[in-house]
Parts: structure tokens; C-alpha cells; sequence
């Protein structure tokens, strides 16, 4: 897969991806998804590449001077319960004409290249299981598929699913939620987000969440919480976050953010990166009218689906989300280790 080994690559020339790339990046795009995204995405990844460079690895392919191929990764840094160091594979997108040529095999490549000196030990992606061509390209670049689930649910205002009763709450892979069988104190005629005291995520609330976060996970992801924060108020189209409080005391959180483009999607979802609810406040609601929250949020801001991963063992964790209403969705996760 060294694009210095092939011949129909041999005259391809790799550079970092840049803002004056745009124009260009959206117009292969457009050809290969048959139409234009609704949203800027481009030019939302760009921008955040450059507030926040050690997040985000893009590369750019030329032939001849001229932009025919491209990929974006981002850096996981806590996302879904995960720590190993890894890339997140968002885009890779080669002009249809230039296909065949070995491009997207030299633009993986490089990203691999670069995660092997940073120390990054895995690329993790996702497709949707219809997309043959992707699949046939993650297949050939060896990736496998992954030991998690990806799960979605139509955004609306209503009752959540079945939802009974939730439990502590954890990062969305591996959590720890342990009881869903005991019914509500109280039908479901009051809405669960009723239950708590649920406000939008303040620059404030950073220590609280950590320390919610570390009572769960029993981990100190202080940075990682921290980042999230701040790019929930540095854009607030990006990032949708709640806060669950309890006589003023932050119990609970839902880090979710609009994805507009990721994994060649055309229409905004939005994402559940990492919830968690304070043990001693299990079974008390708070996910629920944290995730109910959610739901109006979204739907505010035009948002028709909502996504999470959650791993596949995670039997608690995804017993919660199938009776708030998700199910399988039709993407699946894939993962190259590297090394």
C-alpha cells in the first residue's frame, strides 16, 4: 500500500490540506455524493484544523498542480469510553475520473505514515453497509470490522422509546449501567426531561463533569472533558451539551455534537460522544431527561437523527439506548491496528 511502489501514483504529490483547498474538496464532493452538502462542512473541519492542529490530520493529493484527492482524520482523544491512541478516519474522497490510480491508497498511507511517528495505534472509521465501493476500499486498505455497535434514533419530542428507568451512566462504550427492569414511579404522561433540572453546558461546569466522569469511570479525563467544554461554547452549531442538576449540583451530562459530514454522510446527525450520571443518582431519571433534553435541542436545530457507538459487550449501555427508542443503524464500525 506504499504509494512510492506504485506506477499510477508515482506522480501524485502529497501536502497538508488547506483552507485554499476548499473550493476544490467541495466540488469532488459534490460529484461523488451527487449533489452539494446542505451544510458547510469543509469549511467547519478546516477552521477547527487550525484553532486545534493537534486534533486534526488532513492531506491533499495533486496531480499535476491540481487538487484530485483528499482525507480528513481527527484524533480521538476520549470519545466513546476509548483511551488507545487513534485516528478517527472521517472523509477520503478521490475525483471520480482519478479513481483506479492508486490515489486513495497514497492518502491512506500517509495518514498511516504520520499515526505510526505520533504513536497512534489504530484508525477507526465507519460506513454504511450499502456503500459497496467503501467497503471494497476499507477491505483492500485492511480494515476490519470493529467490536462496536453503531446505534441511531429518529430525533422528536415525545416518549422516549420504552425507557423504564436508567441507571448510573458511563462513557458510551463500556459503560456500566446495570438495572433497567424497575418501573417508573410515575407513568409516563410527565415528560422525562421534567425530572431534572437540565440546562445547557457552561464554561463553568467543566470540573463538575470531570468529576462525574471520574466517579463513573473511576478515570481522570479532566482534558478530555475539558476540551469538549470549550468547543461546545466555541461553537455552539457544532456541539450540543446538557447538565443535569440536583438541588444545584451537577449529577449528570450528555456530550453530543452535529456532525455534518463525517463518513460521507449528506445530512446533519447529531453524535453522543460520552453521558455519565452520578452512581448515587441511578435510577433516578437523569438519563433520561438528559437524552429528552437532547431530543428538543436537536430538533430546534432541524436535526432528524441522533448516533452513539457503543461497544458490543456493553449489554447495560445498549439496553438503555434500545429502550429509549435506537436500534441498529446502518453503518457499520470498522478498525485497522497499526504497528
Amino acid at each position: 500500500m506504499n504509494p512510492n511502489t506504485s506506477p499510477q501514483a508515482a506522480d501524485i504529490a502529497l501536502r497538508p490540506l488547506a483552507p485554499a483547498d476548499l473550493e476544490a474538496v467541495v466540488a469532488i464532493d459534490a460529484k461523488l455524493a451527487g449533489r452539494a452538502r446542505r451544510t458547510p462542512y469543509f469549511k467547519r473541519r478546516l477552521d477547527a484544523a487550525l484553532l486545534e492542529p493537534k486534533l486534526h490530520v488532513q492531506f491533499a493529493a495533486e496531480r499535476g498542480g491540481e487538487l484530485v484527492g483528499y482525507v480528513l482524520t481527527r484524533r480521538l482523544i476520549g470519545e466513546f469510553g476509548r483511551l488507545e491512541p487513534a485516528l478517527r478516519l472521517e472523509v477520503i474522497g478521490v475525483e471520480p475520473d482519478e479513481r483506479g490510480h492508486g490515489i486513495g491508497d497514497a492518502l491512506l498511507h500517509a495518514i498511516e505514515d504520520w499515526a505510526q511517528r505520533h504513536g497512534v495505534t489504530a484508525l477507526r472509521t465507519q460506513a454504511a453497509w450499502r456503500h459497496h465501493a467503501m467497503l471494497r476500499f476499507l477491505d483492500h486498505a485492511g480494515f476490519e470490522l470493529g467490536h462496536n455497535q453503531v446505534i441511531d434514533c429518529a430525533v422528536h419530542a415525545g416518549q422516549l422509546g420504552e425507557v423504564t428507568e436508567d441507571s448510573s451512566a458511563a462513557p458510551v462504550a463500556g459503560g456500566t449501567e446495570t438495572n433497567y427492569s424497575v418501573a417508573p414511579a410515575n407513568d409516563f404522561e410527565e415528560l422525562a426531561r421534567d425530572r431534572a433540572d437540565v440546562r445547557t453546558l457552561a464554561a463553568a461546569d467543566a470540573d463538575a463533569v470531570a468529576k462525574v466522569d471520574r466517579a463513573v469511570t473511576g478515570l481522570d479525563r479532566s482534558d478530555y472533558i475539558a476540551h469538549l467544554v470549550k468547543e461546545a461554547l466555541n461553537d455552539s452549531a457544532i456541539r450540543v451539551s446538557l447538565t443535569a442538576r440536583v438541588d444545584g449540583m451537577v449529577v449528570g451530562f450528555i456530550m453530543a455534537k452535529t456532525d455534518l459530514g463525517d463518513f460521507g454522510r449528506t445530512a446533519p446527525v447529531a453524535v453522543i460522544d460520552t453521558m455519565g450520571v452520578m452512581p448515587e443518582f441511578a435510577h433516578a431519571g437523569i438519563g433520561r431527561a438528559l437524552l429528552s433534553q437532547l431530543f428538543v435541542n436537536l430538533q430546534a436545530l432541524h436535526i432528524e437523527r441522533v448516533e452513539t457507538v457503543v461497544s458490543r459487550e456493553s449489554f447495560d449501555m445498549l439496553a438503555f439506548f434500545y429502550n429509549a427508542g435506537f436500534d441498529a443503524a446502518d453503518r457499520l464500525a470498522f478498525v485497522k491496528r497499526l504497528g
